[in-house]
Formats: C-alpha cells, sequence, structure tokens
C-alpha cells in the first residue's frame, strides 16, 4: 500500500487527506479494512460494542421489536453496516429469529464469508448499492461512519488551509494546500471556535453516507453508534485534533507512516451527522449509549443475572457463576460513563413515519 500510494502520488502530485484514507483503509489490494484478517476481534486491532458483549446485540432486539411495532412492520429488514463477523447480527437474531429479514453490509472477505453463513450469501454486500433500494426496517451503523474518509484541515490566522498527503524521497509527509469550498462550508459550519493552528477533520463523507441510507428508508429508522460528541462537545479537542490510529487494542503510529496496516479514525461530528439527517428528511435524536441501553432493558438483564450469579455461588456450581459473571461484567462495561456508555446515539428517523406526535 506505502508504494502503490508513492507511485501515485509521483504520477498525480500531491493528494487529499481524504483520498489517501480512502485507499488506506479500503483499496481492493493492500487495503487494512479488505484484507484477510479480521479487524474488531480480540486478537486483532480493537473490540467495539459487539464483541464486548453479545448482551449488545440482544438489547438491541428490543430496539426492533419497538420500532417494527410502531412503523407495522411483521418482519422488518435489519440491516447490519459494517457487520464485521456478525457479532452483532448473531445475538440480535437470536432473540428475534424468523420475525426479521437480516442484511449485512461489509467489505471484508473473511467477515462477509461469516456473515454469509449466519444470513445467507445473497444478504450480504459490500456496499449499500448492493441493498434493495427501499428499505422498511431498522438500519444499524456501529462505528462505521468514523472511519469514513474525511479532509483535514488547519486554522490559519487568514482562514483554513488543508493537509494533503505528498512523498519526498520514498516517504509520506503533509502538504499544505487552499481549503477547497466544500471543505471551507462544512468547516464554518460545523468546526466552532478553533484556535489558530488547530486541526479539524472535515467529514462530508459521513453526511453524504447517512444521506444515502434515508434516501432507501421508507419506515422504521437509522440508527448510528459511535464514539464522538456535537460540534460544541468537540471544541476542547480543535487544538491537537482527534485524528488517530489503533493497532493490537492501542495507540497507533503516525496515520501516515503504515498505510494499509492500521486502523484510521477520528470523533464523528454528530451536529454535522444530524444536519445531514435532517436535510435528508429525517427527524433526529441524539443519545448516550448507556442511556438507550438502559431504556431497552439492559440494567434490568444486568440485576438478573447478578442474582443469577449468586443463586450459582450458593449451589456451588463454579462453572456457571463464572459464566453469569463474565456475561454481567461485558454489560456493565457496555455502560461505563467514561467509556462504552459515553458513546453517541443518532436515531434518525423520517416525519412521515414519526409516531412519537400520534
Amino acid at each position: 500500500m506505502l508504494q502503490h500510494l508513492i507511485d501515485r502520488i509521483r504520477q498525480e502530485g500531491a493528494i487529499p487527506f481524504e483520498v489517501y484514507m480512502e485507499l488506506a483503509l479500503y483499496h481492493p489490494v493492500g487495503g487494512y479494512f479488505t484484507g484477510e484478517r479480521l479487524r474488531s476481534v480480540q486478537d486483532g486491532d480493537f473490540l467495539t460494542s459487539p464483541e464486548v458483549s453479545p448482551l449488545f446485540g440482544e438489547t438491541l432486539a428490543e430496539l426492533v421489536t419497538r420500532e417494527a411495532a410502531e412503523a407495522g412492520l411483521s418482519r422488518p429488514m435489519v440491516v447490519d453496516a459494517g457487520a464485521g463477523s456478525g457479532s452483532l447480527l448473531r445475538p440480535l437474531l437470536s432473540v428475534l429469529g424468523e420475525r426479521a429479514d437480516p442484511w449485512a453490509v461489509e467489505v471484508s472477505p473473511p467477515a462477509r464469508k461469516a456473515l454469509g453463513e449466519l444470513v445467507g450469501t445473497q444478504r450480504v454486500v459490500d456496499s449499500l448499492e448492493g441493498l434493495p433500494d427501499t428499505i422498511s426496517g431498522v438500519i444499524f451503523a456501529n462505528e462505521l461512519l468514523d472511519n469514513l474518509p474525511m479532509a483535514l484541515a488547519r486554522r490559519k490566522a487568514d482562514g483554513w488551509r488543508e493537509l494533503w498527503v505528498g512523498e519526498t524521497d520514498g516517504e509520506l509527509g503533509w502538504v499544505d494546500a487552499p481549503a477547497r469550498p466544500e471543505v471551507e462550508e462544512w468547516l464554518e459550519s460545523f468546526a466552532g471556535p478553533t484556535p489558530e493552528g488547530g486541526m479539524v477533520e472535515c467529514q462530508l463523507a459521513a453526511g453524504r453516507w447517512v444521506t444515502e441510507v434515508l434516501g432507501r428508508l421508507t419506515a422504521g429508522v437509522l440508527v448510528v453508534f459511535d464514539y464522538g460528541d456535537t460540534a460544541q462537545g468537540l471544541e476542547s479537542r480543535r487544538a491537537e485534533g482527534t485524528l488517530r490510529t489503533y493497532r493490537a487494542h492501542h495507540l497507533g503510529p503516525h496515520p501516515l507512516s503504515e498505510p494499509g496496516r492500521t486502523d484510521i479514525t477520528a470523533d464523528l461530528n454528530f451536529t454535522a451527522v444530524a444536519e445531514a439527517a435532517r436535510a435528508a428528511g429525517a427527524n433526529v435524536s441524539l443519545h448516550r449509549q448507556d442511556d438507550l441501553l438502559e431504556d431497552l432493558g439492559l440494567t434490568e438483564r444486568i440485576r438478573t443475572l447478578r442474582t443469577q450469579e449468586a443463586e450459582h455461588a450458593r449451589a456451588g456450581d463454579e462453572m456457571r457463576r463464572l459464566e453469569t459473571r463474565s456475561l454481567r461484567i461485558g454489560a456493565e462495561t457496555l455502560l461505563h460513563p467514561r467509556g462504552l456508555g459515553d458513546f453517541r446515539v443518532l436515531i434518525a428517523r423520517r416525519p412521515d413515519i414519526d409516531f412519537t406526535e400520534r
């Protein structure tokens, strides 16, 4: 991947960071997410909520049930965009069974194979274009939008300048470039107060993704889970920006150091995503992950697990006690107020199917 990028830059000149990021993460040959390794697993580079606990997917089955009842859908479509190996869909479907019509969107070849065994190969696609033109049900995007390509910009005394990627003597580096009009427009709308020298990730692709998804949604909701905050909530991080990499469950090297070998991500600007959803005609609400999961019954499930754990201890069944304890701890991790519980959740629904006003 590094050589591919060097060759391209030598032929075409410096490239915008979002082009670099798309190639490094999604190029068919050498892209981080398109190789033969599963990334979101215990021996991979990071874990998301579904890998932390199967109760994430089981709890979201209640959300699907509620939405299906409100929209009058007897068998709603359930789409997991960025489905990985199925760690969200598997427990969710263990609860819903035949009451759901499952689909998965995933770019990783080994992950698509695992998903095919779960939902059938005909319902596993590598992009949104492979989905039906109209969707009635629930579309989940868990820690997906933070990996969509984004532009980078720094605030200067006289305005915004972009960071592009260039090459010198076989090494990649930053190249100063004028801010393109669409980038500057997004920054002026969603960057918020930024000190001189501060860096902001311009997430145009995330907004386009939400627009495309809502263009297919005829009944039901889009549910986006991710780390990030509102534009106002991100203001304290503008001095250095939030761009970073992950490897082996720790912060990784510089984003330009090892393309194709590290996860590249940044905090999601939920104000910008919400605005894109509203512009697409949706009603939008924003929640914390812990609040949403508690509302869907996870806290009660944890209480039940504590009771079962004590019962197994009294009965001397150490194996079942440890299994129950592990399940309880994983569920509690989903609600940790300074960890996964602090993730944001955007729920977007079209006004003509908004049942909150009935």
